[in-house]
Order: structure tokens, then sequence, then C-alpha cells
């Protein structure tokens, strides 16, 4: 019992510490989801040691993964793509195949299996759908046409992971990925196509229980949750994946007539149970792992960054883009998804990583994440370089970070002249609270000696 209590209030604890953390960095202008994450990380089991028991960790994690799923269904708006949809799919499903063949000629070389390097291979072509436009917002360009391109990418992105989700789920097998496993994907996602074209019509579907529940503030939230849970639990049954489910029941509200009204009960609960989801991921990160293996994580980090900033770059720029657009969306789409972490689950769970493999890419997710505002600032300094022309390396690292560097000398000279003053001021200090010896009586010292006598 007494461990229960305890379970319990360290929960409790970590929950107020996600508040304040994702307070923090709202006021530091970055997405509160990052807050999340520090405040798992720092008092999850590898540091403080708020919460102990990674299983129900993992179990909080996976009530997440749905939820984060039907919020992503119901927040999709597929109309608003149809613009810029070309550019989107098409740009999507050349970053996979990229990505998966970068990783099978990786993999080729260090000896990966080929569900290692289809993991490895899907993670690297996701980005962070609420990072981006968190930053989207930042910058003034959610309404723009770099807003338009970036979200319809990110939602291409989005629909892809259900597949990905359902290839990956499908190595548990003792023979992989087999005919079984591989005519259950396809079915899967033929019915995602459909069901994406049918609700892509201009008339929006009825939902038959929201008549019964008559807008009760009660029954409404929990009628759309039990939606969720609903098509989640008949997906699991049918031997597909939970998080297939929810994503679907999530994609027919968020397309009904009913949404706003759903959307506005649940909203609040979506927001705690998100909160929970980025929060376990903190609670998960392996800090001595981290801090083990920091160079292979930020070598791994920095290399993703800049090959999927270039080549999102190539590709949006040559379907039609201009340049300076393509730049921006390219910078924007350069870190780890969420959805990272998801994948990384179901490999681990279906054999396909290893433990070593799972930590390394919660790792190289989380740092990746942390990392994307100072990457965005990084690649826009660097464009308005190109633009002028300057070709100097010297010149160029001074226009890029030229105000961090000069800002770091004065604070370390600052603190070194600090550290000098406070090492006097004690010295000072210690000199005068020292007694002086006491001498024996009719002992003169020696300046006493060498005086002249009174008259």
């Amino acid at each position: 019992m007494q461990d229960h209590v305890g379970d319990i209030t360290g929960i409790a604890i970590v929950a107020v510490a996600a508040l304040a953390f994702g307070i923090g960095m709202r006021r530091l202008g970055q997405p509160a989801v990052l807050g999340y994450i520090l405040a798992g990380a720092i008092l999850g089991p590898s540091a403080v040691g708020v919460v102990e028991n990674r299983d129900a960790i993992r179990t909080l994690a996976e009530l997440g993964v749905l939820t984060l799923l039907f919020a992503i269904g119901m927040e999709l708006s597929l109309r608003g793509i149809r613009e810029v949809w070309k550019v989107a799919l098409i740009t999507t499903l050349l970053q996979i195949t990229v990505g998966l063949g970068g990783m099978f000629a990786l993999g080729a070389f260090l000896g990966w299996s080929y569900e290692l390097s289809v993991v490895i291979g899907f993670v690297v072509a996701l980005s962070s759908t609420a990072v981006a436009v968190k930053m989207l917002e930042e910058i003034g360009e959610l309404r723009t046409r770099v807003g338009q391109v970036t979200i319809g990418i990110l939602v291409a992105q989005d629909l892809a992971v259900v597949p990905m989700m359902l290839i990956v789920g499908s190595f548990g097998g003792d023979t992989g990925l087999g005919l079984d496993a591989i005519i259950k994907v396809v079915l899967s996602i033929a019915f995602l196509a459909l069901l994406i074209v049918y609700l892509s019509r201009r008339q929006r579907i009825r939902l038959p229980f929201v008549k019964s529940i008559g807008g009760d503030v009660d029954l409404t939230p929990l009628a759309s949750l039990a939606f969720c849970f609903g098509a989640a639990a008949l997906s699991g049954l049918m031997g597909l994946s939970p998080a297939y489910g929810a994503f679907l029941a999530g994609l027919v509200i968020g397309n009904s007539t009913s949404r706003r009204v759903l959307h506005r009960h649940t909203a609040p609960i979506q927001s705690i149970l998100l909160m929970v989801f980025f929060l376990s991921i903190g609670l998960l990160i392996d800090f001595n792992y981290l801090i083990d293996n920091i160079g292979t994580v930020l070598l791994i980090v920095t290399f993703v960054a800049i090959f999927k900033t270039a080549l999102n770059i190539i590709l949006i720029g040559v379907l039609g883009e201009n340049w300076p657009r393509a730049f921006l969306s390219g910078a924007l789409l350069a870190q780890l998804g969420e959805f990272s972490f998801i994948l990384a689950a179901l490999g681990l769970r279906s054999g396909a990583l290893t433990d070593e493999d799972h930590r390394l890419i919660v790792a190289v997710t989380v740092v990746s994440l942390l990392g994307s505002p100072f990457w965005l600032e990084s690649a826009r300094r660097l464009h308005r370089i190109t633009l002028l022309g300057i070709t100097s390396g010297r010149e160029t690292v001074r226009l890029t970070y030229g105000k961090e560097l000069l800002a770091l000398f004065k604070s370390t000279r600052r603190a070194e002249h600090a550290m000098i003053n406070m090492a006097s001021g004690a010295t000072r200090w210690v000199g005068d609270i020292t007694p002086r010896r006491e001498r024996p009586r009719g002992v003169r010292g020696s300046e006493d000696q060498d005086r002249p006598p009174r008259d």
C-alpha cells in the first residue's frame, strides 16, 4: 500500500512540475511539449527518481499514443490541403523513400537487420507537427504560403504514420513481414485511402450518437472518448494496431458536422492526456546513456538536421516553390517528430530494435526536438548571409553566431572578474577575523626591542 501511495505521490509531483516547465517554455517562446519532456527527464528514474516504475510509465505512454493520434485525426483538415496536396504528397513519399534508401545503405555497411533499417528510415523521414507549427506561429508564417506548404507536408506525414505503424508492428512474427501481415497492411492502407476520399466531400457526415447525448456537458466528452477507445479496441481485436483505430475515429469526428462541439468539450481532456504522453517520453529517457554517448547523439542529430534540411529544400524547390520559401520550409522540417517515440516503442516490442537501439532513438529525438528552434534561427541567418553573397568562412561564422559568441565572451569575463573579486574579499575577511598570536609576558617583539625607551 505504501508503494502505491508513493507512486501516486510521485506522479502528482511530476504533473505539477510538467505544468511549471510548460509555462516556462511558453514564456521563452517555445512549445509547451518541450517543457513536459524536460520535466519528465529531470524527475524520471535516471535523474532525480521521483517516479521509478518504468512499466507504469510505458502504460501511460501507450494511453497517450491513442490520444495523440485521435487528436491529430480530429485536427486534420482534408479540405485545407487541397491547394498544396501535390507538393505535400510527393515530398512526403520522397522523404520516406530517401530515408529508407539511406538507412538500408548504412545498415548494409554496419550489419543492421532490415527491420532495424526500416524503423530508423521511418524515424528519419518524420518531423514534429507540434514544434513546427509553434515555430511557424513565432516567426509569423502560419497563414502564409510557407505555412500552407509546411503544414501540408506535416499532414501528409501524419497520414503516413499509420501504415508505418502497421508495418513496424507486423515485425513481431516468427517470419517477420510475412504474406498475412503484408495483406493486412495493404488492406488497412486501402481502407484509410477510401475513408479519406469519402471524407473529402463537400458535405460533412453526421454522427448518430450526437443526437442521443443532446449536448450534455458530461456525456459529450465521454461519448467522444468512448468513440476513440471503442475504435481502438475494435482495431486491436482485428489484429491491427489500436492506434490505427484511434486515428480513424479522430478523422471521422474531425470531418463531421459535430466537430466544433466535440472538440470544444474534449480539448481539455486531450490536453491532459497529451501532456501525459510527452511527460512519459521524458520519464523514459536514460540520462546515464545520454551522458555516456553524448558525442554519438550530437553527431547523429547534426547529421539528420543538415541532411533533412538539404533534402526538403531541394524537394520543395524542385516541385515549384521559390527557393526562399523552400529554404524556410526545409529548415522548419529539420527535426525528428514525436511519432519517432511511437515507432521506436513498436520496434522494441516487435523485436526489431534492441534496448540499446531504443534508448539511442529516444535520446536523438529528444535532443533534436529541443535543438530545433536553435537550428531554425541558424538556418535563417545563413540564408540571409547567402543572399548577401558572403563566401568567407570566418565572416560567415561572425555574422551567424557573432552576437552569441560576444555575449558568451562578455559573460565569461564578467564571471571571471566576479570570481577574482570574491576570492580577494574572502581573503581580506579571513585575515580580519583571524586572531593574532598572544605573546608571552615580559617578552617584547623585535620591533619593541628596536624601539628606543621613552623618557
